[in-house]
Formats: C-alpha cells, sequence, structure tokens
C-alpha cells in the first residue's frame, strides 16, 4: 500500500501547486539583495550592486556580503589583508591538483574545481554547519572564497602544461586573479574592468546555483559541499556556463553582412540566442549596461561588431517574436569584456564562479541560521501506487 508521504491534492497538508520551475514563488526571507526585474535594478544589502562596481574595490563588497556594511579604511586594509594570507593552498592540495588537471583535461577547470574544492574543504577540516558556530562558519567562508581563485587558476595552468602561479598577497583581488592566470602583473585597467565584472556578478537573487547551496545549507552540510552543489548548478548552459557560447555567436556570425541572415534563421528555426533573454528583468540588465560601457572604453573591431549585433538582435527578435521584450543578458558583453582582458574562453565560467562564491558563501551563512530543511513535494503523476509485485 502506498505510503503516508505522497502527493495526494486533497490530502490534508497537501502541497500547494507553484509555477513551473518554481517562477516567482517567494521561499524564504533575506537581507542579502534583491533582483527587481522590472525596474531592472538589483543591490546588495541596500546598495545598487551596479553603483558599487563602478565605485568599490572586490574586498569593499565581499566585506559588505559577509558583515552587512561597507568597511571604513583601517577595515578594508585588515579584510584585505585576511582574506590575501588564505590565497596559498595547502600542501596536500597542491599536490593533488595535478592529477585533478589531468582527469579533467576534456571538461575544464570548473569540473576540475569541483574535485578540489571537496579537497581543500577535507584537508581544512570544514565541519558540518550544523556542529559549528557562526565565527568558524564565517571563517571557512572566507578559507573557501579566497582559494577558489588560486584552485582555478592552477587547474587552468596545469591543463596547458605549465607551472601554477603562487599568489601575491600585495595584490588586490582581481588583479592576483589575473596575475595568477598568465604570470605577468596585469594592465591597471584591465584589471579594473575584471574587478568591475566580478562585482557585478557577486550575487544575483535566488538564481539555480543560489538555490542550490541554500538547499544543500539547509541540511546542515559543511560549507565545501554547499558550494560544490552550487558550482555544479553554475556550470549549466543555461546558467553560469553562457558567456563562452554567447562570444561563440559573434565568431559563427562572422561578419556584418551575415548579422540579419544568420539571427532570422536561428529564430525562426526555434533556436536560442545565446547572451539574449534572462528569466527575470522585463528591461535591459543593468550589468550588461555596465559591462557594454566597459566594452566601449576598450573600443576595436569586436566591440564595434558586438553592438551591432545586439542592435539588429533586439530588432530581429522584436519582430519575429513580439511581446516577448527580450534584451541581450549579462552574458554577452561579458564574453567581450573577458576577451578584450585576454581571459581563455575556458576560463569565462570559471572566472563567474570566482566572484559568485562570495554571493554563494553569504546565502550559506544566512541559511545556516535557520534550522529548517528545505524539503519540498512532488505531485507524482505516474500509474496508480498500490500494485502488487509480481512473482520473480
Amino acid at each position: 500500500m502506498p505510503t503516508t508521504e505522497h502527493s495526494d491534492p486533497t490530502a490534508p497538508g497537501a502541497p500547494i501547486d507553484v509555477p513551473r520551475g518554481l517562477k516567482g514563488v517567494v521561499v524564504t526571507e533575506t537581507s542579502l539583495g534583491d533582483v527587481r526585474g522590472a525596474e531592472g535594478f538589483y543591490h546588495y544589502r541596500e546598495f545598487s550592486a551596479v553603483e558599487l562596481a563602478q565605485t568599490r574595490t572586490f574586498e569593499d563588497v565581499w566585506y559588505l556580503m559577509v558583515h552587512g556594511a561597507l568597511p571604513d579604511a583601517a577595515q578594508r586594509a585588515a579584510f584585505a589583508a585576511r582574506t590575501a594570507a588564505l590565497r596559498r593552498l595547502p600542501a596536500d592540495v597542491r599536490d593533488a591538483l595535478p592529477a585533478v588537471a589531468r582527469s579533467t583535461a576534456l571538461s575544464g577547470p570548473l569540473a576540475g574545481l569541483r574535485t578540489a574544492l571537496s579537497l581543500a574543504g577535507a584537508s581544512a577540516g570544514f565541519r558540518p554547519l550544523y556542529d559549528i558556530d557562526p565565527e568558524r562558519r564565517q571563517a571557512d567562508a572566507l578559507a573557501a572564497c579566497a582559494l577558489v581563485p588560486t584552485l582555478l587558476t592552477a587547474l587552468h595552468r596545469l591543463g596547458r602544461g605549465l607551472e601554477p602561479v603562487e599568489p601575491r598577497d600585495d595584490l588586490p583581488h582581481a588583479a592576483n586573479y589575473l596575475y595568477m592566470l598568465t604570470g605577468e602583473e596585469p594592465d591597471p585597467a584591465r584589471a579594473r574592468a575584471v574587478e568591475r565584472y566580478l562585482i557585478s556578478t557577486v550575487d544575483h537573487g535566488f538564481n539555480a546555483s543560489t538555490f542550490t547551496a541554500r538547499v544543500i545549507a539547509s541540511t546542515g552540510a559543511d560549507l565545501a559541499a554547499c558550494l560544490v552543489g552550487a558550482i555544479g548548478a553554475l556550470s549549466g548552459p543555461l546558467h553560469g556556463g553562457a558567456p563562452s557560447r554567447a562570444l561563440d555567436t559573434l565568431d559563427a556570425i562572422g561578419s556584418p553582412d551575415r548579422i540579419d541572415g544568420w539571427l532570422r534563421e536561428r529564430v525562426l528555426a526555434g533556436d536560442r540566442i545565446m547572451g539574449f533573454g534572462h528569466p527575470v528583468y522585463r528591461t535591459e540588465d543593468p550589468r550588461s549596461r555596465m559591462l557594454k560601457g566597459i566594452a566601449r572604453s576598450f573600443g576595436g573591431d569586436l566591440v564595434d561588431f558586438a553592438v551591432r549585433v545586439e542592435e539588429r538582435a533586439e530588432a530581429i527578435l522584436a519582430e519575429l517574436k513580439p511581446g516577448r521584450d527580450l534584451h541581450i543578458n549579462v552574458e554577452f558583453f561579458a564574453g567581450v569584456v573577458m576577451e578584450l582582458c585576454g581571459l581563455p574562453r575556458d576560463m569565462f565560467t570559471p572566472t563567474f564562479a570566482a566572484a559568485r562564491v562570495v554571493g554563494w558563501s553569504a546565502n550559506v551563512l544566512e541559511q545556516a541560521e535557520d534550522s529548517k530543511i528545505i524539503r519540498p513535494a512532488a505531485r507524482y503523476v505516474g500509474p496508480p501506487p498500490g500494485r502488487p509485485v509480481p512473482a520473480a
């Protein structure tokens, strides 16, 4: 006979029908930030995320997400020193990375990060969130966030037959990331462009990866487990896996005279145009607006071509899909900016992860304060239950 745990809509305490994909469903409360899709606006705590990206450092925003307020000069210096000291890999993790890089050579650094971060958490003795106090949780979160850029760049370089570059305590977060990636101290303009991108992607509401991290945190699992689950969600091409694909679209079009024909063919075939449309925004994505400005500050043929493709794509989408109000999303110009700053395409989504890990961790810490496990229901639609098991 069926058990008492079921999805019978007539039973006491029956589940409530919600939109497919939980779209628009409020599942908890947060003080970390919000996305207002109809307004084209999002914020971290009480501050505009785009304004933070334009005026503050990555360390400032990281501090804000952890402590709930922007730092003063002394707090900024102390926090920067504390997090810089956490960048170096433990010897046992560093020694294991060549094998991880070989095993994930076909999948790339983001796949390797899942394994490497699990190892780093175990090596550091991360314990279940349920069993530790808020101070230890925060310490684990800072350690994990500081290690992620080091792990990613080391895996990338090892995958190309190069030795990892040790982090430098004297460089800010974004500049150090580029230094570990290339082995050369970055041009200040490019370091600042990447920093602004990183700040703009720290957090963005209850997206799939953030929600995944919070679901795992609600079980009381350790912090590394929460982050590894979030990385898995981010890797999907419908989530964080799109920046390089948006740039691949520009490559596929090839030249200005092919723009309209290529786009019309894809739209009429029902294909998705990577870099366009967003599940929340009904206006231009504010991150894209900022990144477009950064791209234009560099200038060049790639930027001019991307702007032209954006203009024609929005016009063609409006013509062929009236009422849909489709605009570019963050991935479109994010790919352009990262290309201009010298990041290889297989590091686009990992770079996204290097920023979003701060937002995931802040969400994990917030979720850990709530002892209620996240446990939704599903409506059973298979054959009627209770059928006798046939004899073998």
